[in-house]
């Protein structure tokens, strides 16, 4: 599948929401327990400004994925370290845009003078561990037992990935 990758805006917000909001009410991939609503759209937004994000296009013009950067933490000892996420329309996981995405923020961090990229998955999210180990990143840590979800309980697993 051939895809564009973009800069992320206000005027994508409907469709990324639609592609988080699948995974809120479906899955252990995002940690939110109900669908988050139109206006929480720019959240995307706001948390990754300053830092890359884009969302992938197919040849029709869909959106079938999206990915941001985001610092890791307001405290200025960990400049140099950021948080990614990574989420793809149901149905187009598996054709190469995860890892479409993931290089090019990789590029981008490593052209803002990033050091570490940390990726926060749940446990129960095996095919997003799997892909995150498949491409560079290391588990480095992880909480026991710290999220519920659909009434099972799940570890949140910590990868890095060095620049």
């Amino acid at each position: 599948m051939h895809i564009v990758l973009e800069p992320l805006t206000e005027g994508d917000g409907p469709e990324i929401l639609d592609i988080f909001n699948y995974y809120a009410e479906h899955s252990f991939a995002a940690y939110s327990l109900s669908p988050l609503p139109v206006e929480m759209a720019g959240l995307f937004l706001d948390v990754s400004n300053g830092y890359p994000s884009v969302v992938a296009r197919n040849e029709e013009g869909l959106a079938v994925g999206f990915g941001m950067l985001r610092p890791y933490s307001p405290m200025s000892a960990f400049s140099a370290t950021c948080e990614i996420t990574i989420f793809l329309k149901n149905g187009f996981t598996g054709q190469g845009t995860g890892k479409a995405i993931l290089e090019h923020l990789v590029e981008e961090a490593t052209e803002m003078g990033l050091s570490s990229i940390l990726a926060s998955i749940s446990s129960l999210n095996e095919g997003s561990v799997r892909f995150h180990l498949m491409n560079g990143f290391h588990e480095c840590g992880r909480f026991r037992d710290v999220g519920e979800k659909f009434g099972r309980k799940f570890d949140v697993v910590y990868c890095q990935r060095m620049l």
